[in-house]
């Protein structure tokens, strides 16, 4: 902790503003899991957790409390941390790359990933050894270290980068769809696509563990270089003046994009914008310091994903929509947005 608070020195979020945010998400995570076939009030959900920390003795409802521990609560937090982690990666890509338009998914990690889950359910690859979030955490690993040879690993540019993602995206997307035209029958092809577009409706309390502990390690870490991030806004050979080893630290970070990337696409699937979208909004809110601007990515994208995840409940009754179709509706018009601002002339 002291390190950390060290590394950051003065500039960092306030305290009563972080906290703010956190009560935000909280809240937001409550009304979620009230969210369903069976109706929940908040006031419910806060008493079976304070009686599951041991602070009250209230009397609920044995169908309750089981909703909310063994499906809904989970699934919240679930959604909370991958908004987080996305958005964190995202902010991560765009100072990296320097290019406003950056996203994780520009290393290929979610077409690697979907190949390696189609694998796994068509191709039955492992033999059932292997489930399908093994399987896509495989394809998104294999998609990065083909980004990392293709650009010429740490030494390779932002523009070179870009275009090894943008090859890398194209081929396995194509050996994806190769396989469940060819190999798929129409009910493995529907569920496949749906995995594509993301779902929580599968993740539970180990989901939960994994992805807290990846994107929390992460968050730590990317703070942790957040200074040597500020210096990239300049250039590589002007944070190279500035003393950063430019190389090491690529190489650090984007292996850190990398991990927290495949972790969520493996379990929701892909999930889009949220990494696009959300570092602009924090940068709006909080300015460019990335001291500042990273925790804020945080934050707000764990409270988009936790609302995109209630609306993808609520907007088609009796049926829940993939949330991948709930953010690009949202960050379509912000990517429109974006792009009329970088035409604008100065």
């Amino acid at each position: 902790m002291t390190v950390l608070s060290g590394a950051l020195g003065r500039g960092a979020l306030p305290a009563t503003l972080v906290l703010a945010a956190l009560a935000v998400i909280a809240l937001a995570v409550g009304v979620s899991v009230g969210i369903g076939d069976l109706p929940i009030p908040l006031t419910t959900t806060l008493a079976a957790l304070t009686n599951r920390l041991g602070w009250t003795a209230v009397e609920i409802s044995r169908i309750h409390e089981t909703v909310i521990w063994d499906y809904r609560l989970s699934r919240a937090l679930v959604a909370a941390f991958c908004g987080a982690g996305l958005a964190l990666s995202g902010a991560i890509m765009q100072a990296l790359l320097r290019n406003p338009l950056a996203e994780p998914y520009v290393l290929g990690i979610s077409a690697g990933a979907s190949t390696g889950a189609v694998a796994v359910v068509i191709l039955g690859l492992g033999s059932g050894a292997v489930s399908l979030s093994a399987g896509a955490f495989l394809g998104a690993f294999a998609a990065f270290l083909f980004v990392a040879l293709l650009s010429g690993g740490t030494r390779g540019g932002a523009d070179r980068t870009i275009l090894a993602g943008v090859a890398a995206s194209q081929l396995f997307n194509a050996a994806t769809s190769y396989v469940v035209t060819t190999s798929g029958n129409a009910q493995q092809a529907r569920d496949v696509m749906f995995w594509l577009l993301g779902s929580f409706g599968g993740v539970r309390w180990p989901e939960f563990a994994l992805v807290s502990v990846v994107v929390g390690a992460g968050l730590v870490a990317c703070l942790l270089h957040s200074r040597v991030l500020d210096a990239f806004a300049f250039g590589d050979e002007a944070a190279a003046a500035m003393g950063v080893h430019v190389e090491r630290t690529r190489l650090v970070l984007f292996s850190l994009i990398a991990v927290m990337t495949a972790t969520i696409v493996s379990m929701v699937g892909s999930i889009g914008f949220v990494g696009l979208v959300v570092p602009h909004v924090a940068r709006f809110l909080v300015g460019p310091l990335h001291v500042r601007l990273l925790p804020a990515c945080a934050l707000i994208g764990a409270v988009f994903m936790v609302l995109a995840d209630i609306a993808s409940r609520v907007l088609i009754p009796q049926q829940v929509l993939p949330i991948g179709v709930v953010t690009a509706l949202v960050g379509v018009p912000f990517f429109s947005v974006i792009l009329y601002r970088l035409q604008r002339p100065a």
